[in-house]
């Protein structure tokens, strides 16, 4: 699939209002399914417990403005037009914030980073020096000497990720739960237990099972499933309020949260729990932007959303406040309010809406989960990309899976909206929390602003937000449990497998070998070179790998061309693919031993096999082309290895070197230069036909010409893959802590997580694995 032209279009952003307003179209119903779903539970459970709806109307005015100004000051004021702004290249999310940071500070997380990452075009690093003096750069300078603050920022960023995921299991259960529980008006006292836990599970199963198919064809529904969804709670809030109470608008005023807070006190302080419900999927405005503009997302929720749900929770509020008779638990409920006539169509598009809403919450997820593995804290999984045309649709069979079973399990051990509210809403609010943290460093760090200004916004926000999730956490036994056990499975998980990771890379740091003790090896082994291409993969971006010294010292044999081969990611979203391949030449130019780094953003999408392996014989092609002429004293083992340089990806440009295999250019086969505008090296004894245009305008030397024939020849003879396979395990005298960590939790990560090189779905028959045990 070419992925390549559908990256960077994401990122064009077009300035044509027809283009803006499709875009805003468009993310209604990708960002906004879970925020517009939440009038379905909200006020049921508000008032489950801790309040009740008195005669008075003190308690409902003061939900319904606690409400009003909680969506104006975090969604609206917050995120809207603060959050949005502290994008990571167009990305969004918790892991661009923590990006932004890592480039800004020098708190780079991934052990395999270089100097010349920094000079990517899309790596925007900080070129301003501020005043040694001024509070931006002594917090730069402490960040950057403590190791420990640097682990604690990668612990926040990863609290935020792990409590995302587990949204992503509780939003499912709540959404749809409370969706298909409207049939208890419709059904006989009791009966409607029967119906509403059957129907929730057949629909999560039915959700989680099409995963694999994509949403590309599907997802054209989406917008005006929620559009619908929004204009249908709008207009019955309308109604309401017209028809029930006209004068409900005085309640937003914010004296009655003062009345409210004044009658309840402490019950009104612990159902904030219910309340904050409101603003849960705002923090996908800020996730999913990688989609969209800001400016497309901005006009879509002010001018559509934030008004709908308005209208919406007004609507309720004017029913209620005229209701006091309590018969049921769900007499405060959404479907209450909504005349009887129109409850079934109402129930049928709040399903839809539920089902929109819950698919946004999971791509989310797979989302985050990419990049954490990118980024080198979460074990290698399958990635499937359901859709060729549209960046972003992805599909993770062992995440999938793994939601199903926990949603389900929440879902059938709960069984009411109440303690699945008390849990969503904790995951929800500390992933604001971490959010309204990391930008606050963002103020200062990135956009250069004062303390001043850092102090009010987490002030401000972090006020509000830490009310909130004290109100969660005190209904830890009453379902908040929920998401702390998730993501403390999850963050270990994600801190075990980057800590193991990292002690391999500085073991194989610590025991690489040099190329004069590889060049050292052939008079004394009397080490063949065979014919082909021999591709190494390691994590190493300089030196020789022990594995491959453990390799040549037991089998003294390699490849007439010899590359060692490092795949990274970069903490940036995207790499242009002109920049992608780094190409160095390892030791002296006549043993044909090259180094290539493939830099991946954390977003991009990983070739497929043939097109990298062709894409990497060119870089090598046009590196050995461009590259400087040899010199007298280059054959010399001691010298240094020249710098790395990027090279291009293919192109159609006249002045670069083109690769020809099997027939596809008919030209003449026992010549060695063409007439006209360009020049071919071919190979006499061809196996796989393989030939390179050189550019006529380009002089090649007779050192160069030989490198590339030789290159020609060991690619028509194939290429062979070696590949690491290290064991890894504690040394002797480790504590039992490291023991446990590295024999029990590293090595069953590592045996059930993918090859590095999995995306490339490389061939069985060329592929040869190395082992090796690191004691570590």
């Amino acid at each position: 699939m070419d992925f390549e032209s559908g990256i960077y279009r994401n990122h064009v952003k077009s300035e044509s209002w027809k283009a803006i307003f499709s875009l805003a179209y468009q993310s209604l119903g990708v960002v906004y399914g879970d925020l517009s779903t939440s009038p379905l539970y909200v006020y049921k459970s508000t008032f489950s417990e801790d309040i009740e709806h008195s005669d008075t109307n003190e308690e409902i005015y003061g939900v319904l403005s606690l409400i009003f100004w909680t969506l104006t000051l975090i969604p609206l004021l917050k995120y809207v037009f603060i959050v949005l702004r502290a994008d990571d290249d167009g990305e969004g999310g918790t892991f661009a914030l923590y990006t932004l940071l890592c480039r800004h500070a020098k708190l780079n997380s991934l052990p395999s980073c270089q100097s010349a990452d920094e000079e990517l075009s899309s790596y925007k690093k900080d070129l301003t020096s501020p005043s040694p003096f001024s509070f931006r750069a002594r917090l730069k300078s402490m960040l950057e000497r403590h190791k420990t603050l640097q682990r604690l920022l990668l612990v926040l960023a990863l609290l935020g990720a792990c409590m995302v995921i587990g949204d992503g299991i509780l939003t499912p259960s709540l959404s749809v739960f409370s969706a298909v529980s409207g049939v208890e008006l419709a059904m006989e006292k009791h009966h409607h237990k029967y119906v509403e836990l059957p129907v929730t599970c057949i629909i999560l199963i039915a959700l989680f099972a099409l995963q694999h198919y994509g949403t590309h064809r599907v997802g054209f529904l989406f917008a005006p499933v929620v559009i619908t969804w929004l204009l249908c709670i709008a207009s019955v809030g309308v109604y309401n309020i017209f028809y029930w109470n006209v004068h409900v608008y005085k309640a937003l005023s914010p004296y009655y949260i003062y009345t409210f807070v004044k009658k309840t006190r402490r019950r009104g302080w612990m159902s904030l729990g219910g309340i904050l419900l409101c603003m849960t999927g705002s923090e996908a405005m800020f996730a999913d932007l990688g989609h969209f503009s800001q400016l497309s997302v901005k006009i879509a929720f002010t001018t559509f959303v934030y008004p709908s749900l308005v209208l919406a929770y007004m609507g309720q509020a004017a029913y209620l406040s005229q209701h006091h008779d309590m018969e049921n638990d769900y007499s405060v409920g959404f479907y209450v309010s909504v005349p009887e006539s129109l409850r079934w169509p109402v129930l049928v598009i709040a399903i839809l809406a539920a089902v929109v809403g819950s698919q946004a919450v999971i791509t989310g997820t797979f989302s985050i989960i990419k990049q954490c593995t990118a980024l080198g804290c979460f074990p290698r999984v399958t990635i499937v990309h359901t859709s060729s045309k549209i960046h972003g649709q992805i599909y993770i069979p062992e995440i999938n899976w793994i939601l199903m079973t926990l949603c389900l399990a929440i879902t059938i051990g709960f069984r009411d909206t109440r303690r699945m509210s008390n849990a969503s809403g904790l995951a929800v609010i500390t992933v604001m929390l971490v959010t309204t943290c990391l930008m606050s460093l963002v103020i200062i760090l990135c956009w250069h602003r004062s303390i001043l200004v850092a102090t009010t916004f987490i002030l401000v926000f972090g006020t509000i937000e830490t009310l909130y999730f004290s109100a969660s956490l005190i209904k830890f036994l009453e379902g908040a449990w929920v998401p702390i056990v998730i993501s403390c499975i999850f963050m270990a998980v994600m801190c075990v497998w980057n800590y193991g990771i990292r002690r391999t890379y500085e073991f194989d740091v610590q025991n690489k070998v040099s190329v004069n003790w590889l060049l050292g090896l052939g008079p004394s082994l009397g080490i063949v070179r065979v014919r082909g291409i021999g591709l190494i993969h390691t994590e190493l971006v300089s030196g020789i790998p022990a594995i491959f010294s453990h390799f040549v010292t037991n089998l003294p044999a390699f490849h007439q061309v010899l590359i060692f081969l490092c795949i990274k990611s970069v903490p940036i979203p995207h790499v242009q693919p002109s920049e992608r391949f780094l190409i160095g030449r390892i030791g002296p130019r006549k043993y044909r031993i090259y180094r290539c780094i493939v830099r991946y953003g954390y977003r991009d999408v990983h070739g497929d096999d043939v097109q990298f392996e062709n894409d990497l014989v060119y870089s090598i092609a046009e590196f050995i082309r461009t590259g400087k002429p040899t010199l007298p004293d280059e054959n010399e083992p001691d010298q240094p290895s020249p710098e790395m340089v990027v090279v291009a990806a293919p192109s159609n440009h006249p002045n670069r070197i083109k690769i020809c295999e099997d027939g596809e250019q008919q030209e003449p086969e026992n010549t060695s230069e063409m007439p006209g505008s360009s020049k071919e090296i071919q190979s006499p004894r061809p196996i796989k036909r393989v030939r390179f245009i050189v550019p006529e305008s380009h002089k090649i030397d007779k050192v160069v010409r030989d490198e590339l024939r030789d290159l020609m020849e060991a690619r028509e003879a194939g290429v062979a893959y070696i590949l690491g396979h290290s064991y890894v395990r504690a040394k002797q005298g480790s504590g039992l802590a490291r023991r446990i960590v590295m024999n029990v939790g590293y090595d069953f990560l590592r045996r059930n997580s993918k090859a590095p090189t999995y995306a490339l779905s490389l061939p069985q028959a060329s592929t040869l694995e190395v082992g090796m045990v690191y004691q570590i």
